[in-house]
């Protein structure tokens, strides 16, 4: 997959030209307005880029980080494993991992992993612990289960990956980031998808800004909601993305950066397409492995904080049949529609029926959950509106 930077005038004839003009218009909003330091957004289409721009203080050349929209990379090469029957979704974590071993957490299953119901999602993890072996076995030593695997839902924002990919390394037999590099973005014709980013790219990553206030206690109390518990996704381990440091660390559930033309056409390989066509033999992973992917795992469990229903595939998010808006998507998404947003509002996602993936990236955070909330839905709903009909 190729794409040129200046689209803006071959929309294909299945996008409608005035909704993507609302669709671009929502995007520009914001940063315009000032509240956002820039923006950059992709549609892709059936194999093809139709549309990347990027507003405000950045370039088409930018790369942002992406967050824990990483979670559908890492997840996506650990569908190859199973694919190829080396990853089974039931094994438990221990045949890898000597820290799972023993006690509680021998029923720590793969599958628990992927779908956030392996029960420590507090678990603590340096990234820097990634580059020493001893140190990354001594973590896992330290993690404690917070209720038996598999009874709960609770978000896990790195811990969990970071067994995954330990997993994927002794699979392979290669380093995380280099796997990505050979099994994803080379395949997929994707040169800037970085889970870990090379040094001499570093100077292309926009600096990542906290902007607007926090809600108050007032505003939790309108909407009859207590905020929200306390996570390692602090304000200060946001900013330690603009650290090199950091930025090398190929950190498996939130250590991407690329363009939004990138992860849009990650996207579409995920759909099955290859270039300008539908074709499977093309691309790493075949249909059986996506549809499985895309197959919702986690039935009878709800959100804990708001209370819907979660539908998880193997590491994805899946619109569903309602509340589609609850789990970071649009109004009038189709109901297999899937994918995973990340911190600060960043959006990635790709609907199977349609063959329409969308992104949408910023390198502003804003402190207020319920605005950007709103701007998602927005965004999302403004770029399923871009299809005619």
């Amino acid at each position: 997959m190729t794409y040129d930077h200046d689209l803006a005038s071959a929309l294909p004839d299945a996008i409608d030209p005035v909704a993507f003009e609302i669709l671009r218009a929502r995007v520009r909003q914001e940063v315009e307005a000032g509240t956002l330091p820039s923006a950059q957004f992709a549609l892709a289409y059936r194999g093809q880029l139709i549309a990347f721009e990027t507003f405000g203080a950045a370039s088409n050349q930018a790369l942002y980080p992406i967050f824990s929209a990483t979670k559908a990379i890492t997840s996506a090469l650990s569908w190859l494993s199973i694919q190829t029957g080396a990853l089974d979704l039931e094994a438990p974590v221990g045949n890898w991992i000597p820290a799972f071993k023993a006690g509680d957490k021998a029923l720590v299953t793969v599958l628990h992993l992927l779908t956030h119901t392996a029960g420590f999602p507090n678990a603590p993890f340096r990234p820097t612990d990634y580059f020493d072996v001893e140190r990354r076995q001594a973590r896992f030593e330290q993690w404690r289960l917070e209720w038996p695997p598999g009874s709960r839902f609770v978000y896990h924002p790195t811990s969990s990956l970071w067994a995954l990919a330990e997993i994927l390394e002794q699979i392979y037999g290669r380093a995380f980031a280099e796997l990505i590099k050979t099994e994803i973005a080379e395949p997929l014709g994707l040169p800037e998808l970085f889970v870990g980013c090379p040094s001499p790219e570093h100077d292309k990553i926009v600096a990542v800004s906290h902007v607007g206030a926090a809600p108050s206690a007032k505003d939790y109390a309108e909407l009859n909601l207590q905020p929200p518990p306390v996570s390692e996704v602090t304000e200060a381990a946001i900013d330690n993305f603009n650290t090199a440091e950091i930025r090398a660390v190929p950190t498996p559930g939130g250590g991407g950066f690329m363009t939004a033309a990138t992860l849009a056409l990650f996207y579409q390989g995920l759909l099955g397409y290859s270039g300008n066509s539908s074709d499977f033999a093309q691309v790493p992973w075949q249909a059986e492995t996506l549809l499985n992917a895309r197959t919702i795992r986690t039935h009878g469990l709800k959100d804990p904080y708001l209370g819907f229903d979660v539908l998880r595939g193997l590491g994805i998010v899946i619109a569903g049949e309602t509340d589609q808006h609850l789990r970071g998507f649009g109004h009038g998404s189709t109901p297999t529609s899937f994918g995973h947003g990340g911190a600060g509002g960043q959006i990635a996602w790709a609907d199977p029926v349609s063959g329409l993936s969308f992104v949408y990236l910023t390198n502003g955070h804003d402190r207020n959950p319920f605005r950007q909330g709103r701007r998602g839905v927005s965004l999302s709903s403004k770029a399923v509106n871009c299809l005619r009909g």
